[in-house]
């Protein structure tokens, strides 16, 4: 009995090491699993720590590799322009060069003729044993006047060409000067503006139920609203900047009030048109503050504040008219006239722009009748008037606008035109000319606004020369986009030369 005994709890003692061991190896299993999930938790972790970098990295990367390739398309931009300077700076030396070697042999064969002349001279001393002494006195006198004679030519010659280039060169520095003291930078707008929205949602509200409130705003506005061109924005469009202002504060007032029925539209439209009136009125204002030209009628006021809601050629025409007056200023105070007169015709020379269809012609005639309805100085009428070359110029303010107004709208970056249009607009017009038959050389000037057609004076006559202008004025009308206007000079040249020996 007691060996069973023993025996039994011997098996038990058995048993439960079993049970021991077989729970230990659980528990073993289960904390080895939990560090397996959590080593792979860490894994998961510092991969994706790493990606995060990796991108972070390649981000940077691309970020560096578009400046990297933005300055090497503006460095090709500025080898292009200098590859274009130095094409026209070619063109000139060889020009220059051409009349350097025509001087020279004019200078080589006037100095055969003096040699020639002084070997006759010689030998008519050496016969003069004949002649009395007043023959040859007399004789010597009438060659010193031959010869001093050529000379006066000559020299007076020189004396007017070279007055002629002095005078260039003192225009070309006093436009030079006027120019570089002006700093403006013209301001550019488009055909459409752009208005937030605070959300996509809201465009279902201006649009209304059945379209009506949209319908609404446009026929007060006189605009036209784009609602899913872009997202969380609409886009109004007119071609009257003015029209369009008042449109875009009269929505911003809606979107602000979030009431939107068509007479909340009328309330807000005619809100926000007394507030443009309130602000052309200022800027006009502000413009003759600026140049501190006093007062002027109100009418005349206004339509200065609509020329900053006009654009001309992608400039604007507000800062266009008070640019010109700024230059005009100046040139007429080098040139001993009255800076003032220059200034209220140069600013008042667009005025036409802002006028309506009321009155019938150019804008240049419309803004004289204008100025000449309220009592304006007969000068600023007249300059205006005659600032498109229109009329003939009763003094010397109406060709200073002009030049001035050249100087406004050709200077580097008035109207953002790129380099590449420019140069493409400019070679057009060379191929253009140069496709011509006949034509030997073309050279677009005054950036674009002038060609110089040289042609093979074998080929062509005077009278063919003066149908080859013409022929080139109707094919760049009918074939080329270009502002203003195209100056077409044909250049017809035939030289001889001879040596006396």
């Amino acid at each position: 009995m007691i060996i069973a005994d023993n025996i039994w709890m011997g098996i038990a003692g058995v048993g439960g090491f079993l049970l021991g061991l077989v729970f230990y190896r659980i528990l073993a299993s289960n904390s080895l699993k939990r560090k397996q999930l959590h080593a792979e938790l860490e894994a998961k972790k510092i991969a994706n720590q790493a990606e995060i970098e990796a991108s972070r990295v390649m981000e940077k990367a691309m970020l560096e590799i578009r400046i990297a390739e933005e300055k090497v398309r503006s460095a090709e931009q500025r080898l292009t322009e200098r590859e274009t300077c130095l094409g026209s700076s070619k063109a000139e030396i060889d020009i220059r060069i051409s009349a350097v070697e025509a001087q020279e042999r004019e200078l080589q064969s006037l100095k055969t003729t003096l040699e020639s002349e002084r070997d006759a001279l010689k030998e008519k001393l050496m016969g003069a044993s004949s002649l009395s002494p007043e023959e040859i006195r007399c004789e010597l006198l009438a060659q010193v006047e031959r010869e001093s004679a050529k000379e006066l030519k000559h020299l007076r010659h020189e004396l007017s060409e070279k007055s002629e280039i002095q005078l260039q060169d003192d225009a070309r520095h006093l436009l030079l000067s006027a120019m570089q003291r002006i700093t403006t930078t013209p301001s550019t707008q488009t055909t459409a503006t752009i208005v937030d929205l605070p959300s996509e949602d809201m465009k279902g509200r201006i649009i209304g139920r059945e379209g009506r409130n949209i319908r609404s705003f446009e026929a007060v506005t006189g605009t036209t609203l784009m609602i899913d061109e872009t997202p969380d924005s609409v886009l109004i469009s007119a071609f009257d900047p003015v029209k369009r202002e008042i449109a875009k504060l009269a929505l911003e007032e809606l979107l602000k009030d979030g009431r939107i029925h068509p007479s909340t539209i009328e309330a807000s439209v005619e809100k926000a048109r007394t507030q443009v009136q309130l602000n052309v009125k200022s800027l006009g204002e502000q413009a003759l503050h600026r140049l501190k030209l006093g007062s002027a009628h109100p009418e005349i006021v206004e339509l200065l504040g609509k020329l900053h809601f006009r654009l001309s050629l992608n400039q604007n025409s507000l800062e266009h008219s008070l640019e010109v007056a700024f230059i005009a200023s100046m040139l007429a105070s080098e040139l001993g006239l009255d800076p003032v007169i220059a200034k209220r015709a140069a600013l008042f020379h667009d005025l036409g722009k802002a006028i309506d269809h009321e009155f019938e012609g150019s804008h240049a005639a419309a803004a004289a009748r204008v100025l000449e309805r309220y009592n304006e100085d007969p000068r600023v009428v007249n300059a205006v008037a005659a600032s498109h070359e229109e009329i003939p110029a009763s003094s010397p303010y109406a060709p200073l606008v002009v030049i001035a107004d050249r100087i406004s709208a050709m200077r580097p970056g008035a109207r953002s035109d790129s380099v590449d249009s420019y140069v493409q607009r400019v070679k057009a017009l060379e191929t253009l000319a140069a496709g011509f038959d006949g034509v030997k050389e073309a050279f677009a000037l005054q950036a674009g606004r002038e060609i110089r057609v040289i042609v093979e004076p074998d080929r062509i006559s005077d009278q063919d020369a003066r149908e080859l202008a013409r022929s080139i004025s109707r094919e760049i009308e009918n074939t080329l986009n270009y502002p203003s206007a195209i100056k077409i000079t044909v250049i017809r040249e035939k030289r001889f030369s001879e040596v006396a020996k």
